[in-house]
């Protein structure tokens, strides 16, 4: 059976409160549970100024946003690109009652699911789309073996 290949690069995480080996297993997660053999996956983060000017050039909105995915396919091969933004993830585990690092690692997998074509609503039925679902799944999984 071919060997799985997974390069997944990570910059700019010096202001999210996750390791990056963490970050690498949580993409490593989906992407092999998801049975995407080959990717290589680019996550950076960025400040609120930059997802907003990200979002507003992608997008046409004029806000800041927790996480942006870009997914290209080459044969095979999965390649995409993953932009979270740390200081929205904080606001969102405060609303939430979370650990921050337990919302960039949700971002991360929501990201990565998105790469791979998981789609939800917007509003209040996305956390009932069954991306969502798949993505709680997933950081259950990771928060379980941080622990």
């Amino acid at each position: 059976m071919p060997r799985k290949t997974h390069e997944i690069i990570v910059s700019e995480a010096g202001n999210a409160p996750v390791g990056i080996a963490t970050i690498k297993r949580a993409v490593s997660l989906v992407l092999g549970s998801e049975g995407t053999r080959d990717a290589r996956v680019s996550i950076t983060f960025h400040s609120s100024q930059r997802m907003r000017a990200l979002n507003r050039r992608t997008f046409g909105e004029d806000r800041a946003t927790d996480v942006i995915a870009f997914p290209m396919r080459h044969d095979s091969l999965l390649v995409g690109d993953i932009y979270v933004c740390p200081a929205m993830a904080r606001r969102s585990a405060s609303e939430r009652g979370v650990p921050v690092r337990e919302e960039l690692l949700r971002l991360v997998v929501h990201g990565t699911l998105h790469l791979l074509g998981y789609v939800h609503s917007a509003g209040a039925g996305r956390t009932g789309s069954r991306m969502w679902r798949r993505q709680e799944k997933y950081l259950r999984c990771l928060m379980a073996g941080a622990r």
